[in-house]
Order: structure tokens, then sequence, then C-alpha cells
């Protein structure tokens, strides 16, 4: 064994100088993407192949270098103006910055002392995030590994809340149940399911033609489910729904849920950031009534992934939902510690993920959230209205609420019945040729082409060469069967 070898996994002299290589080369990407080169946004490989790769891989520990470079090459480019695809953030720099000092510093933040610094400004960030949606004084909520943990955090403390008994306590006796709109995303099903409630845990409210819950509706779907002897425990607002990109009414629902003494839960995951844009506010009028809001910072605010808030309008919420023993931890059994933030979590070891929005937030101001939100939701708009004026392609909505924008290709000369099918191989197409990254979904049976357009970058040329390429792998895909 070399007797020498921890001293070089820890050498100060040679992370410093991989450190310097790696930021070299991640400047020049980013250089080098925002030039709209010809190169690809994706690579393609076959999983299996992917696999066989990185098994065989022969990393030179002399030269790290080339390990980065070749993970840059085969990775996905987030950071290229044709990236449409997924709700994930184009990570500011300062910001990925941050990420390394995290993990360097690694300091796991179940409890304060393990966390000084990160658990600060956390609540710092907390308190930033209930501000601008208008919480008062007593709101607080802490920051978690991602929207789905958030949302299932929310409706534990729902169910904790409004629960005739003490579920996390006494177990549950009661068959709870949701009111949610049918587009909700699947994080929200998923929750009900792990809490134990099963299918007839959530009762899903149809939409109307722009994919909104219809809140018309929410007194009959209530009325039903007491009459079937359920506990309605909440509602569940979308701001906005993932596959189309719509808002829900939520003042209305705040008012729903006042008049029925009901929890009213926002997953603002992708669109809560809206508060902070001057143009786009108003889709979020009636937020500041829920009783928690989840929103991602890794989608909307520029963060890396994953940070995503938890937000309680009464603060002391937060602090009922887990109640739990653990002396090796917190010398207190009792108590609400804001500053130990395993009390309130899933988790124990709990990255800095506040660092991200924090340093962003310091060095740019409110101002670059507005910016980031206002530029994309434009360019949301922006898009839908030049497929308005193709003649060959249908917009799910002429004009989308926000980035998300469902679309499809109609040739005239083709069936209608065979347009899905046509729109998945020309999906496929894209994906291989890389040029272009754009996802999927199926909205009410149909086929659809699916872009988020999450990049600052992506302007009008970028959308009509994606119509072209649209066309072309339309032609270039095997024959769609009569």
């Amino acid at each position: 064994m070399d007797k020498n070898l921890l001293q070089k996994v820890y050498d100060p002299e040679a992370f410093r100088k991989a450190g310097h290589a790696l930021v070299d080369l991640l400047a020049d990407h980013l250089q080098h993407v925002q030039k709209r080169p010809d190169e690809a946004v994706i690579r393609w490989e076959e999983p299996q192949d992917a696999l066989q790769y990185w098994t065989d891989y022969q990393a030179d520990p002399q030269h790290p270098e080339q390990l980065f470079r070749d993970i840059l090459d085969k990775s996905i480019h987030l950071h290229h103006p044709r990236y449409m695809g997924h709700q994930i953030s184009v990570a500011a720099p300062m910001a990925a910055l941050t990420s390394l000092l995290d993990g360097l510093l690694n300091n796991g933040m179940g409890v304060y002392e393990m966390g000084q610094a990160g658990t600060a400004i956390e609540k710092v960030v907390v308190n930033i995030l209930n501000q601008s949606i208008g919480y008062p004084e007593a709101a607080d909520g802490v920051l978690t590994s991602g929207g789905t943990l958030a949302n299932l955090t929310a409706l534990l403390c729902a169910r904790q809340h409004q629960s005739q008994l003490d579920p996390w306590k006494e177990g549950s006796r009661e068959q709870f149940c949701l009111l949610v709109s049918e587009e909700a995303h699947y994080c929200v099903d998923r929750a009900v399911r792990i809490m134990g409630w099963g299918e007839e845990g959530i009762v899903k409210v149809p939409v109307d033609e722009n994919f909104r819950m219809r809140t018309d509706l929410l007194e009959k779907y209530h009325r039903e489910a007491v009459a079937k002897g359920k506990t309605v425990v909440a509602v569940v607002g979308s701001a906005p729904s993932t596959a189309t990109g719509t808002y829900d009414r939520l003042e209305e629902m705040a008012a729903f849920c006042q008049a029925h003494g009901l929890w009213f839960h926002v997953d603002g995951a992708h669109g809560g950031a809206a508060i902070f844009s001057a143009r786009y506010r108003h889709l979020l009028k009636g937020l500041e009534q829920a009783d928690s809001i989840v929103i991602d910072c890794h989608k909307m605010m520029m963060t890396p992934s994953v940070a995503t808030a938890l937000l309680f309008k009464n603060g002391a919420h937060s602090h009922a939902t887990f109640s739990q023993k653990a002396q090796y931890l917190w010398s207190k059994a009792e108590g609400r510690e804001w500053h130990n933030l395993a009390r309130r979590t899933f988790e124990c070891t709990k990255l800095m993920m506040s660092l991200r929005f924090y340093a962003l937030y310091k060095l740019h101001g409110a101002a670059a959230f507005d910016a980031f939100v206002s530029k994309l939701y434009d360019a949301g708009r922006q898009f839908a209205r030049l497929l308005a004026a193709q003649e060959d392609f249908e917009c799910l909505l002429p004009e989308p609420d926000a980035n998300i924008v469902c679309f499809r290709y109609v040739p005239s000369d083709l069936a209608a019945e065979q347009w899905d099918a046509l729109n998945a191989q020309i999906r496929q197409h894209l994906i291989e040729q890389g040029r272009f990254y754009i996802v999927e979904t199926k909205i009410r049976g149909r086929h659809y082409l699916r872009t988020t357009i999450m990049n600052p970058m992506t302007d009008v040329q970028d959308f009509e060469e994606l119509l072209s390429c649209v066309r072309l792998a339309a032609v270039a895909g095997p024959e769609i069967p009569q």
C-alpha cells in the first residue's frame, strides 16, 4: 500500500491545480456554447453503451482535467441556448461556485453546531422569500432536497394540523384525502400514497380549457368526499402545473379553504419564483393566503440542484410535523429551535443549499430573479406567437402563463390520427440528432412536443431553427404506418 496515498488525496496544491483547470474548462465551455455553435446540446448514447464506457474508463490521477473534460463532453449542456427540455435551472456561475464551497466544507446541517454559517444563512433566505410572498412576520420554513420531499413534508404537516388525532404518535385511523387538480404534479399523488391514504386519498378536480382547476367544482367534490366518510385535509394549488405551465386560481382556492376550514397548500416548485417578477407576479395572486408553499430555487432562480424552500405562513406549524427525541443530536427534547433543522425535515445530513440563493441575492439583488423569470416567461409567449403563425403547427395554449410551451407538428398531408405517432418519432429523432433538446408529454390522450425555455440566451432565432428541425425530422424518420 502507498503510505503517501492519503496525503496525495488531500494535497492542497494538487487541488489548486486541478481546480484552476476545471474552472478554465467550464469558463471556456460557457463562452463557447453561448455563441450558438452547431455542436450538439446532447450527444445521445444508449444507456448500456454509456454504462460500459464509464465502467471501463481509466482515469489518470496525474491529469484529472481529462476526467473533467470527458464528463463534460458526455453530459447534456444546459447552458446551450437550444436546451429547452426539463425544468431545471441553467445555473449561474457564482451559484455553482458555492456548490464547490459546500462540497469541500461538507457541513452537514442537521444540528446548528455542524453548520453554523449555513444554518443562519438558510434562515435569512427563508425570511427573504417569506417577505417577498407577503407572509406575516410569524412565518418560517426550511430548505430541503427537492420539491417532491418538500411537498410530502408540507402535506404531513397539513395532516398533523387537520386530524382529530395525532397521526405522528397514534397512527392514522381516518380516511384522509386531498382535493387537487387533475394536472397536479405526480409527486402530490405519490405523497398521498406514501402517507398510506391509497387511491381514495386523492380527489382529482377537473380543469377548464386552459388547464386550470375548476374552482367552481370544489364544493361538489368536497361534499362528495365528506359523504363517503373521508376527512378532507387540504386543497393543493399548482403554480403552475408541470405539463402545461398553467397557474391555478389561487385566490379562489384560498377563499374555499377558509370557508371550509381546510389547509391550503401551493406547489409553486416551478413558478413560485414569479414573486420576484414585477410583470408576472399577478399570476400568484392569493399566494400569501396559503398555509404552506413550495418553491424550487433550482428551477427559476438560477441555482444548481437541488434547493427547495418549504414555507409556512404560521411558522409554528413547521415545528409540529416531526416530534421525536434524539438526545445525541440536541440537548432539549422539546421546544422550537429554528437552528436545529433536523427537527423540521426528513434530512439530518443536509447540504448548505442556502448558499446558492444567498450568493446570487447578495451579489446581484432580487432584480436578477425578476430579470430571469420575466425574460423566460416573455420567451414562452414569443414562442407561442411564432407557433400560431405557422399553418403546420398547433400550440396547446395561444398565450401560455409561463415558459412551458406544448405544441404539435400537424402537416395537412397526414391524417390527424397519425399525428401522435409522427410527433413521437420527431422527438426521438431530435434527441438522437442532438442539435436541440426538448421533451414530450401526453395531454388529454394526445402526443405533444414540450419545451421549457430555461436559458435566458435562447431567442427567436433558436425557435425558428427548432421548427425547421422538426419539419426535417418529420421527413427524415421512418414512414408512419397508415
